[in-house]
């Protein structure tokens, strides 16, 4: 009988990171100082990141060994299975032979674990009392709060307020581990009261919450600023988990034709899809794809421009595929999936024509989340699920063209806590949303005008 779990032993997990600026087609622009419009200075981000993160950020290092003691905190759920989606395949009728890395056998249920115990890791060498951050859906700030523990942290954390009151489980999950969480928008800092003083029903965005967190983190000097996403150091964490697809894919015979993940702000999209990227560059036939949801374009519809990374203009300037920084979302179910920008690393590679973006509504989202969860078992978190609906579009594709491709799919979370949006669709209440150009145009009348040459 043939093996549908590919599974690594702990001493073969990973022991580096793959940094994959020194493979880039192109360099990666820096970011800019917004008021200089230079490469911002090292020094400048050490009010809110410890100096060994901000030395990531900035590797040009292919591969950047992990310490021992992170290494025996990842065993506690390293290596996740590489998972033969065997029933999936027969409910399609297709030839193609799908694969599926199961990121959400982790303590937090998704991938987002992989950077957090790394950040709290380094901030906790470097005398830090507690960190700040953000949260969409509520993953990545139940994966801090859980990093935060483990290491002897405080951690506060400011959640879209439409995902606080949509996963009130999350914000639960959160207390378990010792983490504080506040809806945000909130009153408890500057950047909260000026937009609930001018939209007071906002249901709040990923940039609104990020300005929340840098400002608690920049006027205490023991405290620190932490993100799930987006920055250079943070993908580079999530590698661990498309290195350990590749040894799995080798222990299975196979090499990959499609590779598929979800965009929010691109952390385990990178981190599963990098280390592969390399080989496309040198020539391999792979395609990867890269989905997001309608209600929020990044890849699809945006713009590739220099922007700030929250709604009050406190982060650098970062080249990125965005919205606008001032962009607030609709209140969809995939709240991890509702951020303005993407990770620049994942921009440049979109721009450069390497990754492949698609949108998708959330009926249809949703429709293949169910397929998946009553063929294979597990109930995918809605932003996984845009995934989904991508990897069974091509697998119909194999179908109808009888081609024998293998698809891997970066099943990135569960959806235990997400069973209210799962409720909703079956009654019929969602409702698929296409985000207008007016929209869009409105959004960028606030990005700042940057030369693109700057920062060569």
């Amino acid at each position: 009988m043939q093996d549908t779990r590919i599974t690594l032993s702990q001493k073969d997990m990973p022991v580096r990171w793959y940094n994959i600026q020194p493979d880039l087609p192109v360099p990666l622009k820096p970011p800019l100082n917004p008021g200089t419009g230079k490469p911002i200075d090292p020094s400048e981000l050490l009010p809110i990141f410890p100096m060994s993160l901000i030395e990531q950020e900035m590797s040009q290092e292919r591969y950047i060994d992990i310490p021992d003691e992170l290494l025996d905190v990842y065993r506690i759920w390293r290596p996740t299975p590489l998972q033969r989606a065997v029933r999936l395949e027969k409910a399609l009728n297709t030839p193609a032979r799908i694969y599926f890395k199961d990121e959400s056998v982790s303590p937090a249920g998704s991938h987002k674990p992989n950077t957090a115990v790394a950040q709290a890791y380094y901030n906790k060498k470097e005398g830090v009392r507690k960190i700040t951050t953000e949260t969409g859906a509520g993953q990545w700030g139940s994966a801090l709060s859980f990093a935060c523990n483990i290491f002897g942290l405080e951690c506060e954390v400011y959640m879209v307020r439409c995902s606080y009151h949509q996963k009130p489980y999350r914000k639960f999950l959160m207390h378990v581990w010792n983490g504080t969480v506040y809806p945000s928008p909130s009153e408890r800092t500057e950047a909260g009261r000026n937009v609930l003083a001018e939209t007071p029903d906002t249901p709040g965005s990923l940039g609104i919450a990020i300005s929340e967190a840098i400002e608690m983190a920049a006027t205490n000097e023991d405290v620190k600023y932490s993100l799930g996403s987006v920055l250079n150091h943070v993908l580079l964490h999530q590698t661990i988990v498309g290195q350990e697809v590749r040894e799995q894919l080798v222990l299975a015979g196979e090499k990959p034709d499609v590779l598929i993940g979800c965009c929010g702000g691109g952390s385990n999209f990178a981190g599963f899809a990098f280390p592969f990227v390399k080989d496309k560059l040198d020539g391999a036939d792979i395609q990867i794809i890269g989905t997001e949801p309608t209600a929020c374009p990044t890849l699809t519809r945006a713009p590739y421009r220099y922007d700030f990374g929250d709604i009050a203009r406190t982060t650098p300037l970062i080249l990125m595929h965005t919205l606008g920084h001032g962009f607030v979302p609709p209140n969809i179910h995939s709240g991890g999936l509702r951020y303005h920008g993407m990770a620049p690393l994942v921009s440049l590679l979109v721009d450069q024509g390497v990754i492949e973006p698609r949108a998708y509504h959330q009926n249809a989202v949703f429709e293949a989340a169910l397929l998946f969860a009553r063929t294979e078992g597990t109930v995918p978190a809605p932003e996984t699920a845009h995934a989904i609906k991508a990897l069974i579009d091509e697998a119909v594709k194999c179908r109808e063209t009888a081609q024998e491709k293998c698809i891997v799919l970066m099943f990135s979370g569960h959806g235990h806590f997400d069973l209210a949006s799962y409720d909703a669709f079956l009654s019929g209440a969602l409702t698929d949303y296409e985000l207008p150009d007016e929209c869009i145009q409105e959004a960028l009348k606030g990005v700042p005008g940057v030369d693109m040459s700057g920062g060569d």
